[in-house]
């Protein structure tokens, strides 16, 4: 090709990154197309992209119904202590890896790992595994909110009641339950017999909930027409690629921290605020010795941080190859424990107002996941003034908390796919997301039936549990550390952004993080409680076997592809190992344009770079 025709197709290039073709894909070059080559990586279009998308990514419903509820249950402020050591541990080292993999080999969840280490592969098919499992049964929760906030739009809300058709004779108001003249009329003092109208609202109305995972029931179709709703908005915030994710992520991961906020002030200014905080942190030392309490930690901070499940690669690999995405980790790292630390204020402030409203402890209206999204807060909204307004408040709040983790997990799931098959699947990746959200939305449809609550607490309980999660950061960590090589590792990212990082990081993925994972998956397993629905239904053996089942299906993708890989190579099995454990070169083309030249392990000498085979022109077009 002569030199002009060179410079020319660079021109293109630039132009489509830039702006699109009309029709095409963004960073898709028609010249590569002609060339057989895969269409370019799009980027972001702005620092602020990247990290409101990681933002809006980890930090969701964990942080606000998970943490807090974890820290007042495993001793307080003593929880902290576990919490800091799996934070800096094993949280932060695997976090920062997921994002840096991504941005150095600029591909998504799955073959990022075949050009860092192609026998371990089976690492992303496991993040894919549980990241497909989690969109399927995450949205679901969106749905139920969005029931919810469409049924808060009235003067009266529904769940304050007894008077609807849901409600059963043994229904009685909360505010009631303080008023001891009243159980003297009825002659009875035992308050057990009496459900709240919050509870009936939830289980008799919204769920219509069967007697159990045998009985799946009606499908209930205002729930699967909110869930179609729900997934319709995740995927126009997703069909254009970063490009729209980008800028979606301005409104979704921004407004939750201001309607946090006002629900924080709201809540410190309830009469019985301070109770609630003093519940909430005061340390009890002595709950430290529970192994309990540090399997806890260690899945709060997997869950929060959003790892092993490939989406956090994904994001990283739209970065530019000279990005500093240590330091916006680590800036991001504080964003999210201090949302969940700040959220338990605003959640148990409002806890101990309701507590003292009811004339109750603390410890009866402490909840957590849907309990305290669908109960206790609703419950704590009907004893405030305007109710309507801080019920509405609430639900936006809660939604836009869950869809931006909703649309980054798939937008993650969608890279990592689209990126096995580029040459075909970027350039009709509108039309491929389109048919990954409908079997995803078929899929969850078992999940609002009468019986769907308890499918979805099989998902929930088994799918995407802290013991897949660690069993697939074991595997990462191992294989940054002792088989491509941490200093292999840290030369790469000294290439990205201009410095090595601290050695905390290198000694996390070497020792730390791989002990405190498998400690705490074998304390998972020693500790295993059978799955029960609201501690009284006992699932069947059946159920049970399903729910390990989809444990199983991602954890056995590790093994699996190491098997398959070994198989297929040839030569004898130590040249085959040899094969399988040299690094891939990194995508050159995607980073040469910057005029950067990516570090590569198998291009060194005695730790010293080796000069480059051709020139790399840099142009100002």
């Amino acid at each position: 090709m002569a030199t002009k025709e060179k410079l020319q197709c660079l021109k293109d290039f630039h132009k489509d990154i830039l702006k699109p073709s009309p029709g095409k894909s963004p960073g898709t070059r028609p010249e590569d197309e002609a060339e057989g080559k895969h269409p370019q990586r799009e980027k972001w279009s702005s620092k602020i992209d990247f990290v409101l998308s990681v933002a809006g990514g980890f930090i969701g419903l964990g942080n606000v119904w998970r943490f807090p509820y974890l820290c007042y249950k495993n001793g307080g402020g003593a929880f902290l202590i576990p919490y800091f050591i799996f934070l800096f541990g094993g949280g932060l080292p695997v976090f920062f890896l997921e994002v840096v993999i991504g941005q150095y080999t600029s591909q998504g969840g799955i073959t990022c790992w075949e050009k860092i280490c192609p026998l371990f592969t089976g690492i992303g098919y496991a993040s894919m595994v549980i990241v497909s499992l989690l969109n399927v049964y995450y949205i679901i929760i969106l749905a139920w909110a969005m029931y919810y906030l469409f049924h808060s739009f009235q003067t009266d809300l529904p769940w304050a009641h007894c008077n609807h058709s849901w409600n059963t004779p043994n229904c009685m108001e909360d505010t009631m339950r303080k008023n001891k003249s009243m159980w003297i009329t009825l002659g009875t003092t035992n308050t057990t017999n009496y459900t709240s109208p919050v509870i009936e609202f939830w289980e008799r109305n919204v769920l219509s909930l069967s007697s159990g995972i045998n009985h799946p029931g009606a499908l209930k179709w205002d729930l699967a027409l909110c869930l179609l709703l729900v997934w319709l908005i995740c995927f126009f915030c997703i069909w254009k690629g970063v490009k729209s994710t980008g800028k979606v992520v301005y409104i979704t991961a921004t407004f939750p921290f201001i309607m946090l906020l006002v629900l924080l002030v709201r809540g410190l200014t309830l009469p019985g605020a301070g109770a609630g905080i003093k519940f909430y942190l005061y340390p009890d030392i002595s709950r430290l010795e529970d192994p309990q309490v540090w399997i806890d930690a260690g899945t709060q901070i997997f869950f929060s941080y959003a790892i092993c499940l490939g989406a956090m690669t994904s994001l990283g690999s739209y970065n530019k190859y000279k990005y500093n995405s240590y330091r916006d980790c680590m800036l991001l790292g504080c964003l999210n424990s201090g949302t969940s630390f700040v959220s338990g204020f605003a959640i148990f402030s409002i806890l101990g107002f309701m507590a003292q409203e009811q004339g109750v402890d603390i410890a009866d209206v402490a909840e957590s996941g849907p309990g305290l999204a669908f109960i206790a807060y609703p419950k704590a909204v009907t004893m405030m003034p305007l109710p309507t307004f801080w019920s509405i408040l609430f639900f936006i709040m809660l939604l836009l908390l869950g869809l931006d983790s909703q649309f980054v997990e798939v937008e993650g799931q969608i890279t990592s796919l689209v990126d096995l098959y580029p040459s075909f699947l970027r350039k009709h990746r509108e039309i491929f997301i389109a048919l990954v959200c409908c079997a995803s939305y078929l899929l969850g449809l078992t999940m609002v039936t009468e019986g769907g609550m308890y499918v979805f607490q099989l998902f929930d309980y088994y799918a995407a549990s802290g013991v897949c999660l660690l069993w697939v950061a074991f595997f990462e960590c191992v294989t940054i550390a002792w088989v491509y090589g941490a200093d292999n590792f840290y030369n790469g990212i000294e290439d990205m952004i201009g410095y090595r990082p601290g050695p905390w990081m290198k000694y996390s993925w070497a020792v730390v993080t791989p002990v405190l994972c498998v400690g705490c998956f074998i304390f998972s397993l020693v500790k295993y409680q059978p799955l029960t629905y609201n501690k009284v239904y006992v699932y069947p053996d059946w159920a049970i076997g399903l729910g390990w089942g989809l444990a199983l299906s991602s954890m056995v993708c590790i093994p699996l592809v190491f098997l398959i890989s070994l198989c297929q190579a040839r030569g004898s099995l130590s040249v085959r190992f040899k094969y399988l454990l040299t690094p891939r070169e990194p995508n050159r083309w995607a980073v040469e344009h910057e005029g950067a030249l990516p570090y590569n392990s198998s291009s060194t000498v005695n730790g010293v770079l080796m000069k480059p085979t051709h020139i790399i022109v840099e142009t100002m077009m």
